[in-house]
């Protein structure tokens, strides 16, 4: 892949550079699923009682999108407020714990989801991305 600016490059994750991974935070991220999260189903149900088909988790597109409409070259991104960066701009700075690794480590997740969505573009897919909250707060469950 050919790369518009520079690939940020992400520190690996040593407990020799001061990071450090404790049982209870271990425990916490295990419990962090990559699909069928409850946003997913959430919005997965509400297409399917509109009628909508789709697929889910098409590991043959660019970054995978959580649902994808054939028919309409739609693909869907459901994408948590954490990882995908909802208000980086005040959250880059509330950052306290390890900021060598995460900032870069989010800053590349933002670099890599515009490379997605260009890549997607590229093979003529029309590109939703919705933010957990926005899927929990109009949506019904």
């Amino acid at each position: 892949m050919i790369y518009s600016n520079d690939k940020i490059k992400v520190p690996r994750f040593s407990e020799e550079e001061g990071f450090y991974t404790t049982r209870k935070r271990s425990k916490m991220m295990s419990k962090i699923h990559s699909k069928n999260t409850k946003p997913e189903l959430i919005f997965r149900k509400a297409l399917w009682k509109r009628g909508i088909r789709y697929r889910v988790n098409n590991k043959q597109l660019p970054g995978k999108p959580e649902v994808i409409i054939k028919k309409y070259k739609l693909a869907i991104f459901i994408d948590g407020e954490y990882w995908h960066v909802y208000n980086w701009n005040e959250r880059k700075p509330k950052l306290k714990t390890n900021p060598r690794f995460w900032i870069p480590k989010i800053e590349r997740n933002m670099q890599r989801d515009k490379e997605v969505n260009q890549q997607l573009q590229n093979m003529e897919y029309t590109i939703f991305r919705f933010w957990v909250h926005e899927i929990k707060d109009n949506l019904k469950t």
